[in-house]
């Protein structure tokens, strides 16, 4: 048993789909175990200041994180060291990655060294509602610096793990990173309080990192620190790069300023708008993260082979099934989400009144689940093209669109009465306080539509890429979501509504019988309307899924282990 687990892990993927819902599957597993860090945390704490300080604490770290690891990642590096091998071998291969490693110890220590000594400084200005509790809000952060450069590194044996097509190893890496969240909740937090938590967060980035050791260490593109850097090649990288991380760190300065917003809130904003945002990111990564990853490298082939129609095919095909899973998604998690969020969270001292809120702010996020897929795809199709700055423009006007939202959605809360009712009782929320976090969230659903939409008709035009055929398959994923919303919301009502809902399995039976039913209604509409996507998923996992994509590794490579 154990050998074919190893032999899974260590296994050579191929195939659009194989290698996306195997992708899905770990990041299902990934999710959960985080969906269990988040219930540890809200049970412990609640929506109140110390979760405000935990995850404002993330977000200078989380930005460098993206800054480095932008240059770093696959998706730049992996056509340099493809090139460099046809032309040099897997020895041309290993000094690109060791180029790079060597870049990344350099500059790193000059940035989060200044980064850490300046904590004091820029802490306060950048979240003005935690000024009393400035010093352990520095302190988190210095911890947190750790981090990047764990998740750096292991972000460089992505690479290698990804050429050889080890995408099972790949997606593990993330479920080690929350086990040491989940560590540091349980076990650290008790003698270490707050810090403990942010331990455990280092740990988890050094189990990241770790489990992918073993095939990086015996692979042929193992690279090792070269003292002399060479420039023309750091150029050349950081020209596609350089976009690619300023696209990234775009959003996280979102992020960070919608955070500090936050922190002017009532206490506890911060909490419910990263436990929603958290929440609505298990959807993002089983869905966009999955088909954007698998379809990278072949994207990246079939673009550097100069075959527009295979490149073609494989965006159209992502996205078809993008459609397919993420709109019934969102109508189920909008009719389901206080009893969803009240399963997952609701214990402990997170009450009735967060749950309510917390749910509220899912169901604005959620709205945004299909463009953040659609933009994770599109992205990478054009960094598989080498079109970097196309991203980045499009995200500075998705800035624009979000903060200017944020600004005017906020005022209009604050100024009208008749704006902020109607809002309340749109979402159920009349008698629950701490409400103008609302604003927030459906500030940065507005800004990802505008982004999606300008990106993918800039797609279209610059790719010459025909998605008519799409509407039908959009059609039917709308006629889908609806069929399984309103399924659930009939039963949530009319079937178990006499359950009681101050238990846990009180709620959670309402929820399970109302999803279960909704998604049987989402099956049949799609039979109903003949959705090919669903047959396309039927025989994937009937004949291919661990079947015959999956190459086994040698031997001696299991047993070395």
């Amino acid at each position: 048993m154990v050998r074919r687990a190893l032999s899974l892990m260590y296994s050579e993927i191929r195939g659009l789909h194989q290698a996306a819902y195997l992708l899905a599957l770990f990041a299902l597993g990934s999710q959960i175990l985080a969906i269990v860090r988040d219930r540890t945390l809200t049970h412990t704490f609640g929506a109140g200041e110390e979760l405000d300080l935990y995850y404002a604490a993330f977000r200078i770290p989380d930005l460098l994180y993206v800054l480095f690891v932008s240059v770093l990642s696959v998706y730049v590096l992996l056509p340099f060291v493809d090139r460099a091998r046809t032309s040099g071998g897997n020895a041309a291969g290993a000094r690109v990655l060791g180029q790079f490693f060597s870049l990344f110890l350099y500059v790193y220590v000059v940035v989060a060294g200044a980064l850490f000594l300046l904590a004091p400084l820029f802490i306060p200005w950048l979240f003005p509602g935690l000024t009393e509790e400035a010093d352990t809000l520095t302190l988190l952060t210095r911890i947190l610096l750790v981090q990047p450069f764990l998740l750096g590194l292991s972000t460089l044996f992505g690479v290698i793990t990804q050429a050889e097509r080890r995408f099972v190893l790949y997606a593990i890496s993330p479920l080690l990173y929350n086990l040491g969240i989940i560590f540091g909740v349980m076990v650290l937090y008790p003698y270490f309080e707050l810090s403990g938590l942010v331990w455990g967060v280092v740990l988890g980035a050094a189990g990241h990192m770790l489990v992918q050791w073993p095939l990086v260490r015996k692979s042929e593109l193992w690279f090792r620190f070269i003292p002399r850097i060479e420039w023309p090649l750091v150029r050349e990288v950081l020209f596609v790069a350089v976009p690619r991380a300023l696209t990234l760190s775009v959003h996280q300065l979102i992020l960070i300023i919608l955070v500090g917003v936050a922190t002017t809130m009532t206490a506890g904003s911060v909490a419910v708008f990263q436990l929603a945002f958290n929440l609505q990111s298990v959807p993002l990564a089983i869905i966009g993260m999955s088909y954007s990853v698998a379809a990278f490298p072949m994207l990246a082939e079939s673009f550097a082979k100069n075959d527009r129609v295979t490149f073609n095919a494989h965006v159209v095909s992502a996205l078809r099934h993008i459609i397919f899973w993420s709109l019934p998604i969102v109508g189920l998690i909008i009719v389901l989400r206080a009893q969803l969020v009240r399963t997952l969270f609701g214990s402990g001292s997170f009450d009735w009144s967060d749950t309510r809120l917390t749910a509220a702010v899912l169901a604005l996020f959620v709205l945004s689940l299909l463009g953040q897929s659609i933009l994770l795809l599109i992205v990478r199709a054009f960094y598989a093209a080498s079109k970097m700055f196309v991203p980045l423009c499009v995200a500075a006007v998705g800035v624009v669109v979000t903060l200017g939202s944020a600004l005017w959605l906020h005022s209009a809360y604050a100024t009208s009465e008749g704006f902020r009712t109607r809002l309340e009782t749109l979402l159920r929320l009349s008698d629950v306080p701490g409400t103008e976090v609302l604003t927030l969230s459906l500030a940065f659903t507005l800004g990802v539509w505008a982004e999606t939409i300008i990106l993918l008709i800039l797609f279209i035009r610059g790719f010459e890429v025909q998605l008519g055929a799409l509407w039908r398959q959009t059609l039917q994923a709308v006629c889908a979501a609806l069929a399984g919303a309103l399924a659930a919301y009939v039963t949530l009502n009319f079937i178990v509504d006499g359950v009681n809902q101050e238990t846990f399995i009180g709620i959670f039976l309402q929820g399970a019988v109302a999803g279960t039913v909704g998604l049987i209604a989402v099956i049949l509409a799609y039979i109903a309307v003949g959705s090919r996507e669903l047959n396309e998923l039927y025989r994937s996992f009937k004949t291919k899924l661990f079947k015959s994509d999956v190459i086994a590794p040698q031997v001696d490579t299991i047993d070395a282990l």
